[in-house]
This record gives C-alpha cells, sequence and structure tokens, in this order.
C-alpha cells in the first residue's frame, strides 16, 4: 500500500505540469454569433495561418510548436489538386501575442486560421477576428470556448463519455455513478457524463465528488462503497486519469470489495499514456476511448520517417486542420470555408480518424472503446470509418 500512496502523491505533483497546456482553461466565449466566412478564389492559393507557440519560454510548447508545425506541412504536401499557401506565425504561448499575430496574418490575406495552443489564446483570436469574417479552429478541447467563429479541435469530454456510455449500454452496463475530482476538469467532466447517461438512455446511479488531494481520494473510498451499494450501481465513470486519482482509486477501490470482477469501471481519460498504467490492477477489463490506433499508428510512423521524432500526442490535429480546409477547397466553392461548409455533416478523415465539426463549435470524433488485459490493450468497439449517412 506505501508504494501505491507513494506514486500517487508523486503523480499529483505533477499534475499541473503533465496535463496538456491546451485543456480546460476557463474562458469566456467569443459569443459573436454565426459567422459565415470569407469568400475564396479556389482556383489561386488560399492563405492559411498557423498559429503555434514558437517562442514560447516554456521548453515543452516550443517542441509542440516545432510538431504543429510539421504536421500542419506534412499535411500540405499529402494534398492533390489544392493550393494551400500555409503561413506561420509564433505566438509564444501568449493570448495577446497571439491576437496580435491573427489580425497581422488577416491582414497579409489569411482566410482561415488554423491554432492556436492555449483556451484563453484561441479565445482572445476569435474575439478579435469575429468582425473579419475569419474562422478560427484552434487546438483547445474546451467546450467552453467553442461557438460563433471559434471552433475546437480537441476531442472533448462530450464525444468520449457518449462514445463510452452508449457502449457501456450495448453490454448491459446502464446504471452508471459518476466519481469526479472538485475542480474544473472533474466538473466539466462530470457535465458531460450526465449529458451523454441522459442522451444514451442510462440510468445515472449517484454522483461521489473528491477533494483533488491523496486524503481526498481516501476519504472518498467509503462514500463511493456506500453509493455504489445504495444505487445498484453496475459502472463507474470516473474523470480521474494516470496524472492525478487513477494510481489511488486503482488500488484502494479493488480493496474495498469494488474491484474490476465486481464493478464496471469506465475513463473519461486515457488509459494507455504513461505505459505503466496497463499495469495498474484496478484499469483491467475497464473501458476507454481512444482514436482510431491504426491510423494513429500510420500517422506516427510517416512523421517520424518525415521528420526523425515521435510526433506529440496533439500534433495530428495541425494535421486535421490542414486536411479538412483542403478537402473545402478542392470543392472548388468560394465559399468553401464558411461556417456551413465547416460544418458538413460528412465531416472529414483526419490522420487518428474521422471527425466534424459541429454547428456550436465543437467537434465529433470517431472512437475507439479500449479495454486493458493483462496488461494490454485490447480494443473492444472499433472506431467508426464514417458518420451514418456521411456518403464515404
Amino acid at each position: 500500500m506505501f508504494a501505491v500512496f507513494t506514486t500517487g502523491r508523486k503523480m499529483l505533483r505533477r499534475i499541473a505540469l503533465l496535463l496538456p497546456a491546451f485543456v480546460l482553461a476557463a474562458c469566456q466565449t467569443a459569443g459573436v454569433g454565426s459567422n459565415n466566412g470569407p469568400s475564396i478564389d479556389p482556383n489561386a492559393p488560399v492563405a492559411v495561418a498557423l498559429l503555434v507557440p514558437h517562442g514560447s519560454a516554456v521548453s515543452n510548447e516550443a517542441f509542440l510548436a516545432k510538431d504543429l508545425e510539421n504536421a500542419a506541412r506534412l499535411a500540405v504536401s499529402d494534398l492533390s489538386g489544392v493550393k494551400i499557401d500555409l503561413r506561420v506565425y509564433g505566438t509564444a504561448g501568449q493570448a495577446g501575442l497571439a491576437q496580435q499575430v491573427a489580425l497581422r496574418a488577416i491582414d497579409e490575406g489569411a482566410k482561415i486560421i488554423i491554432g492556436p495552443l492555449h483556451a484563453s489564446s484561441a479565445n482572445a483570436v476569435a474575439v478579435a477576428v469575429a468582425n473579419k469574417d475569419v474562422n478560427v479552429l484552434a487546438f483547445s478541447n474546451n467546450p467552453t470556448i467553442a461557438g460563433g467563429n471559434l471552433f475546437v479541435l480537441g476531442q472533448t469530454f462530450e464525444n468520449t463519455a457518449d462514445r463510452l456510455v452508449d457502449f457501456s449500454v450495448s453490454q448491459g452496463k446502464s446504471r452508471i455513478m459518476t466519481v469526479y475530482a472538485n475542480n474544473l476538469a472533474g466538473q466539466l467532466g462530470r457535465d458531460a457524463i450526465a449529458q451523454a447517461i441522459a442522451s444514451n438512455g442510462a440510468t445515472a446511479a449517484g454522483a461521489v465528488q473528491y477533494e483533488f488531494s491523496e486524503s481526498g481520494v481516501v476519504s472518498a473510498v467509503p462514500a463511493i462503497k456506500q453509493a455504489v451499494q445504495s444505487n445498484q450501481t453496475n459502472a463507474i465513470f470516473t474523470t480521474a486519469n494516470a496524472a492525478g486519482a487513477l494510481p489511488l482509486f486503482s488500488e484502494m477501490l479493488p480493496e474495498a470489495g469494488l474491484g474490476p470482477d465486481a464493478m464496471q469501471y469506465i475513463g473519461l481519460s486515457r488509459w494507455d499514456t504513461p505505459r505503466q498504467t496497463l499495469s495498474l490492477s484496478g484499469v483491467q477489463n475497464g473501458w476507454f476511448a481512444m482514436p482510431d490506433p491504426s491510423r494513429t499508428a500510420q500517422y506516427r510512423s510517416r512523421f517520424e520517417a518525415a521528420y526523425g521524432n515521435t510526433p506529440h500526442a496533439i500534433s495530428g490535429l495541425a494535421y486535421d486542420g490542414v486536411a479538412a480546409v483542403g478537402a473545402l477547397v478542392k470543392s472548388g466553392k468560394r465559399d468553401a470555408l464558411t461556417t456551413s461548409a465547416l460544418t458538413q455533416g460528412a465531416g472529414f478523415q483526419g490522420v487518428t480518424g474521422v471527425f466534424r465539426l459541429l454547428k456550436d463549435g465543437t467537434n465529433e470524433r470517431g472512437l475507439a472503446v479500449a479495454t486493458v488485459r493483462n496488461n494490454q490493450v485490447v480494443v473492444v468497439s472499433p472506431a467508426p470509418r464514417s458518420f451514418s449517412g456521411a456518403g464515404f
């Protein structure tokens, strides 16, 4: 038990460093209504502004900026019959500078903006260019900033929760309890799970909040056990991740009689990163969602061959943004980059699978459902290759 607590302490202390910078910053949405987008000449090169954190004082952001740019350039090279003039602007990871370079990019002819990284920067950019008839495809997964002329490309909690609850119901695990941290990420995760439960005909079998600390996790275990017994719960959906409370819950809940043999666990986060998470006893036979693994592997292989390093986990968002723009421009229509075009129901084929942008500024991605068996990832429900009626 001591080893588990030690691991938990270390992971909890590192949480602020390990969580991606683009995740869940509380911002005010642009709130500008429906933006039509610019008119383009599809027979001429279309200027696309890529905003990445070049110049950031944070070392990992500097590496990420390079990977985002390289992924975007890889996407441009893959386009056939489409002329994209990719223009890269450094934001240094700062909202004020992101806003300035976005306005400069539009003055220099950009018809759409891909990026920036942080939610606060994306929000600032979208507000600044809202009256310029330009849409923004940001590297964020934060739904609170989405809407108007701002779209988020990152995999959202809502998308993940919906996929997992739908699968859980299909497997007869429909009485779902939510276990969530009392921080912003936990609360947004709780809301996403609640929405997914309601949308998929499942039953909300209670919710237990825990203080985001070691003692908070320890004190939550008895409350979780009591709630399970009172509500006839047959699945626990947790917002905990490997960098936070998951290692402690993974050991303590089975010790309390709620092991994977007695309870179906579902995770809102990826349980295959870092790899050592797969060895936790409490995640065995649990379910989590992930992008199409075969397409992800293909992208990683191509990126490594082109640039000599393994791509950052979110670098594919830059590829997806350019690929979507390229697919729309290829239609030959002057209104190819308007909101209605961006939100076409068929969606787009990205490097990690099919995705589409929604009218509320969020997105839907085709996700696989995976489990952990003998410390290995096993896909139990493949990622869809198209959306129903999409016409692929």
